[in-house]
């Protein structure tokens, strides 16, 4: 009977024993080395979390309410330049960022209802206080912008005495596909106020009708959009995913070769190139596609938050308006926004023993109401997958309405002021 010892030995001579005893020596020699590299893969994520950790905590935040004017005739095109001026793209130097922990500025554009009283609020560095606000003024000169203190700082979320709903929100589509924007809705040719359809008219109407006891808030989390994917097949050069991802749908949809770059398809029989034949809706999509990667991208994160005593949490109107609230901004050959269930909510079958008295329910509103207060989203630890949207976009979502916008409850500057006239006797 033969031996495994014996049948490997069997294959041990002395080159190979001479090439084992080299790699041995060669381990040992590198193991600094190996164990460096390990220990830099494990503990540099940890120290780059710290000092961006550190930086965000040494920083002061300020909240800035906007009352608007009783008139408000310009179109979402000036928010949209407004929108344009917070797009910084600077991460600043190496030694700056994983020094000091410094990373490019992000903002929270924020639409609140506090029992039917509508605000328009804008969260932003105290550093980046004075250009955020001159900025607000270069385009909407009628609006007053205060500095109040943080609306979020003085709750708490009580199981006992209150209910809450709270959660992000994600593209029904694909991400480069637009939202149906002001342009598709014709406010960019600055129309009479009775002629006008605000898609966020029916927002600001459902939160000026939020009742006693129960408030709803919505941010708008932003920074500036920048090439971060490797580009294939080069080792510096980098690329922007979401402007390839929408050339990529209109080739598709063009029957475009990505190489030649002819349009149509080549007749097998003639060779000849027979262009498409688009139905309205794709030329829709194409357009759309085009004009969205020409304006400036920005990384977004979507929070909104529901939170009322337990006797007046209504989850129909809370909830629902909410949803329903941005669907306006959606279109079938476009893209739209649908609840995130994946991100907060715990999955449930309905037996009352998954969750014992709402235990993890009620963990899961806290950490979003936590997020929600740090306007945390784009770092640990509260990090989230953002949309990629534009800054026609976000006008879109995010502007002042005109007259066209009746709700009594949204705050407004109570009269127009002027200076007074010069010939006034003294």
């Amino acid at each position: 009977m033969i031996r495994f010892s014996d049948f490997f030995d069997s294959f041990q001579t002395p080159f190979s024993n001479a090439i084992l005893n080299d790699v041995i020596q060669i381990l040992i020699t590198l193991s600094p080395i190996l164990l460096a590299f390990i220990l830099f893969l494990i503990f540099w994520p940890l120290w780059v979390n710290y000092v961006r950790s550190d930086f965000f905590a040494s920083l002061k935040y300020a909240v800035l309410e906007i009352k608007l004017p009783k008139d408000v005739f310009k179109s979402p095109l000036a928010m949209e330049v407004f929108v344009n001026a917070l797009h910084n793209t600077s991460d600043g130097s190496y030694f700056a960022q994983y020094w000091k922990g410094e990373k490019r500025p992000s903002y929270s554009l924020e639409l609140i209802s506090i029992e039917g009283n509508v605000k328009f609020m804008i969260w932003t560095e105290d550093r980046r206080k004075a250009g955020v606000m001159s900025a607000l003024y270069s385009q909407f000169p009628g609006i007053e912008v205060h500095e109040v203190e943080d609306y979020t700082r003085g709750i708490q979320f009580d199981p006992a005495t209150e209910k809450m709903w709270g959660g992000e929100f994600k593209f029904t589509k694909k991400d480069p596909y637009p939202i149906k924007t002001y342009v598709d809705y014709g406010l960019d040719k600055d129309p009479k106020e009775e002629f006008k359809v605000d898609p966020l008219v029916p927002f600001i109407e459902y939160l000026g009708n939020v009742g006693f006891n129960q408030q709803v808030w919505i941010q708008f989390i932003v920074r500036a959009h920048i090439k971060e994917q490797r580009k294939p097949g080069h080792f510096f050069k980098k690329t922007d995913a979401w402007v390839d991802a929408a050339r990529k749908e209109i080739d598709e949809i063009m029957q475009r070769d990505p190489k030649t770059k002819i349009v149509g398809k080549k007749d097998k029989e003639t060779g000849r190139v027979i262009p498409p034949t688009l139905a309205d809706d794709e030329k829709n999509v194409v357009e759309a596609l085009g004009r969205s990667i020409t304006k400036q991208p920005f990384d977004v994160g979507i929070r909104a938050i529901y939170i009322a005593k337990k006797e007046f949490f209504d989850k129909p109107n809370g909830i629902g308006g909410i949803v329903g609230g941005f669907k306006h901004f959606s279109a079938e050959h476009l893209n739209g926004f649908k609840p995130d269930g994946d991100k907060w909510s715990p999955k449930f079958k309905g037996n009352p023993w998954e969750d014992y008295k709402n235990m993890r329910q009620n963990k899961s509103c806290k950490l979003v109401l936590e997020a929600y207060k740090r306007r945390c989203f784009f770092y640990d630890p509260f990090k989230g997958t953002p949309l990629v949207l534009n800054s026609e976009e976000l006008a879109t979502l995010y502007h002042f309405p005109g007259q066209v916008a009746g709700t009594p409850t949204l705050v407004r500057v109570p009269s127009k002021k002027g200076q007074a006239p010069s010939n006034l006797p003294i």
